[in-house]
């Protein structure tokens, strides 16, 4: 199946995956009238709302560059990021507001190891697959799916406190540990969602390639560069699936286009081949233009 139709195909399950979750979590919620369940329901239409927004930034991404978009459209997948870490932050907010509800309001718990097998199976479920979501994600550099997997990730973790405040409230008596554990496990949740708008504001804003990455690009070309005589000013950028490298290199004075244009070849497929979704920009110098400082020698 090619890259971007798996990746479609994939976020598609998501949202099936995601509206079937919350449709269980919401019998457990009716089943117990427990505000824990029911908050884990409420995060779980985000789920939803966060897949859809998953898959129609994969779609427009996968779209090849046009006169309008000419770097291609894979920074979409960073905006549906950013929307998916706002709503978990939205999330978490409204399930403080019925925690704190709850706790003012103690409510009585209606056969919560039912509720409890029920929610279960829902958490399962969703950490089963918010772990294929995150390492398929990462392996095919897909923010929109690794955005999305972290979202399912931060909806396991509530949901287990909210199975353990559950088990305590059911043990001790103390209705008043579900709202607690329920707020507390709220407070996580936002912690999550800005890390991830966090993480994907440096999409947006062309962050470059790590120490490691950049270090292997040096590399490549310091192999494959043989006639050229240095390399400087090196820049990159990430976009969704796609490393933008542009540099210097510098030739001496005499060599022919046609030689330095050969030379540009065998950098571009080495470091396409070393580098996924690697894009190269070449701009070819005389040695009239090396630099004493900061260039690599090739």
């Amino acid at each position: 199946m090619p890259h971007a139709s798996r990746l479609k195909y994939f976020a598609a399950i998501s949202i099936a995956v995601a509206i079937t979750v919350m449709a269980i979590k919401y019998v457990a919620y009716l089943r117990t009238g427990s505000v824990a369940l029911y908050s884990d329901a409420l995060e779980s239409i985000v789920n939803v709302l966060t897949a859809v927004a998953a898959l129609i930034a994969i779609r427009v991404g996968a779209r090849p560059a046009d006169r309008n978009h000419q770097f291609g459209h894979q920074k979409a997948e960073y905006l549906a990021a950013v929307l998916e870490g706002a709503l978990i932050i939205v999330a978490a907010l409204l399930i403080l507001s019925e925690a704190s509800d709850a706790l003012l309001r103690p409510r009585q718990l209606n056969q919560p190891l039912e509720g409890i097998a029920i929610n279960g199976v829902a958490t399962a479920l969703n950490g089963a697959w918010s772990w294929f979501l995150i390492s398929r994600g990462r392996a095919w550099r897909s923010p929109a799916l690794v955005a999305d997997g972290s979202h399912l990730l931060s909806d396991v973790a509530t949901s287990l406190g909210v199975l353990a405040g559950l088990l305590l409230a059911t043990g001790t008596g103390l209705a008043v540990l579900d709202p607690l554990l329920a707020g507390a496990v709220a407070l996580y949740i936002l912690w999550m969602g800005w890390r991830l708008v966090r993480g994907s504001a440096s999409g947006l804003m062309d962050e470059a390639v790590n120490q490691e990455v950049a270090a292997e690009i040096r590399r490549v070309i310091a192999d494959n560069a043989a006639g050229a005589l240095q390399m400087h000013d090196l820049r990159t950028r990430i976009a969704g699936r796609v490393t933008f490298i542009e540099f210097h290199l510098v030739v001496p004075g005499g060599m022919s286009v046609a030689e330095s244009h050969g030379i540009c070849d065998r950098l571009e497929a080495a470091l396409e081949a070393a580098i996924e979704g690697a894009q190269v920009v070449i701009h070819v110098e005389p040695d009239t233009e090396a630099k004493a400082k900061g260039a690599l020698q090739v």
